[in-house]
């Protein structure tokens, strides 16, 4: 089976959901390129940063361990690939529908959601894409917030 660059970048964003609900650390690991460029400021106000992987991956660790479920759906991808020349690597960005359900079971309110679309560029690091830049633009809030605090604190202190 050949795989094209369109289902293998759009395969590297449903990864992250995968990664993220099923809690499953080396394959999160594994889509991004070493360091990336992280922008959630639609989420949290907190300015873009450029991170190294692995340290993205272990700051994520405490909010989703400390959650008693998530859910990440993802549709309606656009992938834009650019061209390459000899001396870089072949860049593409994808933007994706998304909607993030969490829950907290024991909490007031037990779920927290929000809808909006991610914005990833990606690179192709020996013939694999890999997420370099991440941005998460939020359109919409339902639930309370606040659970995704106490969800970070019971994840510190578990981990």
């Amino acid at each position: 089976m050949t795989i094209t660059d369109f289902e293998a970048i759009t395969r590297k964003i449903y990864e992250y959901a995968y990664g993220i609900d099923g809690r499953d650390w080396d394959l999160y690991r594994s889509i991004f390129a070493d360091q990336i460029d992280v922008d959630f400021s639609s989420y949290n106000q907190a300015p873009a940063a450029s991170v190294a992987a692995d340290d993205w991956v272990e700051g994520v660790k405490p909010l989703f361990t400390g959650l008693d479920a998530t859910q990440h759906s993802m549709s309606n991808p656009l992938v834009d690939i650019d061209e390459a020349d000899a001396d870089t690597n072949q860049t593409a960005r994808c933007r994706m529908y998304m909607r993030a359900a969490h829950f907290l079971d024991d909490w007031p309110e037990p779920e927290f959601t929000i809808g909006g679309y991610y914005d990833n560029r990606l690179v192709r690091v020996d013939n694999r894409w890999q997420i370099n830049a991440v941005t998460l633009i939020v359109r919409w809030r339902r639930g309370d917030k606040k659970l995704m605090t106490e969800a970070t604190r019971r994840g510190s202190s578990s981990t």
